[in-house]
């Protein structure tokens, strides 16, 4: 199908907390084809100006506050008006031939739930994008590849898809924050049978680990509180690694003393990392509380 016809069948849905102007122009200057909307957790308006100054974005929103990864997705897919979306991230660069790969696959593929590209960085080193459950190994090495290939699970840096089947799926689930919830969306998608097709001949350039966040205490604590908190919630809606969860919730008043004698020795990313780790339990907790009353 030419490139013209697809304009108005897909839109690349984007979410922003505190980019970086010149990152997110590259990944933007390479889907200038495609409707977009763009979702910013950071009430960024200077950005904002600058990016309409030189792109067309269908909707750009301001949030006043952050809502995090999944409920900003799930805002920008209420807003499309496309029969199919990429969920992108802004550090994440896909072009338009890449994008038609992803559509072409999923469409021809009829019980393919999800389409994802093959990830590189910008050495063109291949990096991981698909692979086992979080429950089933370890995300620490990449697929490689000689043609398209089945995977149990995929990062949420790009995932493209029907707008009605993530829909009736349920979108992302909203208890995570940043964290776990494209794991979480492919654990739905393999109870119903379905699958999920890395794509070999679509490339994206994902710069893995550039963190946003400058202040490195806040990074600390942003990191390990949600990893955490994310993480138990992943394990709450399994049946396995209870046990383990159990284990790592029963450590926080360990974290406590951790805290405090981190303290008196002065060594205060340590206090940030204990203190994350015990809030993050802490607010798991009280959920499970909300939940059960």
């Amino acid at each position: 199908m030419e490139q013209d016809n697809l304009k108005n069948k897909i839109t690349i849905i984007i979410v922003l907390y505190r980019e970086d102007y010149n990152i997110l122009y590259k990944t933007l200057d390479k889907i200038r084809d495609f409707k977009k909307i763009i979702i910013d957790n950071s009430n960024n308006l200077e950005l904002k100006n600058k990016i309409k100054a030189n792109f067309e974005i269908e909707k750009y929103i301001l949030n006043k506050k952050n809502i995090g990864f999944s409920a900003g997705y799930n805002q920008g897919v209420e807003l499309c008006e496309t029969d199919f979306l990429l969920i992108l991230n802004p550090d994440c660069i896909v072009d338009n031939k890449s994008v038609i790969k992803l559509y072409e696959t999923l469409t021809l593929n009829e019980n393919c739930f999800l389409t994802t590209s093959t990830s590189y960085n910008e050495n063109n080193e291949l990096t991981y994008a698909g692979g086992l459950l979080p429950e089933n190994g370890e995300k620490d090495f990449p697929i490689k590849l000689e043609g398209d290939i089945c995977v149990e699970n995929t990062l949420g840096s790009c995932m493209f898809l029907r707008k009605k089947d993530f829909i009736e799926i349920g979108l992302f689930d909203e208890v995570f924050f940043i964290f776990f919830s494209d794991d979480d969306l492919c654990r739905e998608i393999k109870k119903k049978n379905k699958y999920i097709i890395q794509v070999f001949e679509s490339k994206c350039i994902h710069s893995h680990g550039i963190s946003k966040i400058k202040n490195v205490l806040e990074k600390i604590y942003l990191k390990e509180h949600y990893f955490l908190l994310d993480k138990l919630h992943y394990f709450r809606k399994s049946d396995k690694h209870k046990n383990k969860m159990n284990h790592v919730i029963n450590k926080k008043n360990n974290y406590l003393i951790k805290i405090f004698f981190s303290l008196i020795t002065m060594r205060f990313k340590k206090v940030i990392y204990y203190f994350a780790r015990y809030t993050a339990i802490f607010k798991y907790n009280s959920f499970l509380k909300k939940t059960k009353n």
